[in-house]
């Protein structure tokens, strides 16, 4: 079997469909997870899925991708743009990487229009909702 997809999510992504749902949605990331696992099996690929508050927890995940994934989706949520470690594992670990963000950033507050994960990302989908997620599987599927 091929290496997985290792799907990753950031900060406070485990209150999606309570918080702030006028910007978020009602989408659980249960079933961002559910339609992300239905999604990757069609296309013929593993996943491995993770949601964490800690920023060394995606760290971690991110190092133990570099030996164990073909490639990385993520949604680091705040940590976009305050994390110059996410950057630095990203740049490390040498896979394609996709940042996915729910909402538009570009359609938000100021300091969420920069990134520390985009230079590390070959493509940035933002603004697309959970179905984000399927897009970056079909782009890296295809890749």
């Amino acid at each position: 079997m091929s290496k997985p997809i290792f799907v990753l999510n950031g900060p406070n992504l485990n209150l999606l469909g309570t918080r702030r749902p006028e910007v978020y949605g009602r989408t659980t990331l249960a079933d961002v997870e559910r339609s992300v696992r239905e999604h990757a099996e069609r296309l013929g690929l593993g996943i491995e899925f993770m949601q964490s508050n800690h920023e060394g927890a995606l760290v971690d995940e991110i190092q133990r991708a570099r030996e164990e994934a073909a490639g990385i989706v993520i949604n680091p949520a705040a940590y976009t743009h305050t994390s110059v470690a996410l950057h630095d594992a990203l740049e490390a670990a040498e896979l394609p990487v996709v940042e996915v963000h729910l909402s538009n950033v570009h359609r938000r507050e100021e300091f969420r229009h920069r990134s520390f994960v985009s230079p590390q990302a070959e493509v940035v989908i933002a603004g697309a909702g959970p179905q984000g997620y399927l897009m970056a599987l079909d782009y890296l599927a295809r890749r």
